[in-house]
């Protein structure tokens, strides 16, 4: 017996986003563009302030590569 069935079922294991691709792209638009502050996207995505922090930096990152 297996210790976790879920790659035997051929699940993944983790939580799912909390928003899609094209929230994150339009969060990031709009934080960028000065419409909202990250305090209100955060507010307007119904997501916590450090998930906005969070994917700023994710994608200030992965521009610098």
């Amino acid at each position: 017996m297996l210790a976790n069935p879920a790659p035997a079922a051929g699940q993944v294991g983790g939580r799912r986003p909390k928003l899609s691709q094209s929230q994150r792209a339009e969060l990031v638009r709009g934080v960028r563009e000065e419409r909202y502050t990250m305090a209100q996207a955060a507010r307007l995505f119904d997501v916590h302030p450090a998930t906005v922090s969070r994917l700023m930096a994710q994608v200030h990152v992965a521009e610098r590569l």
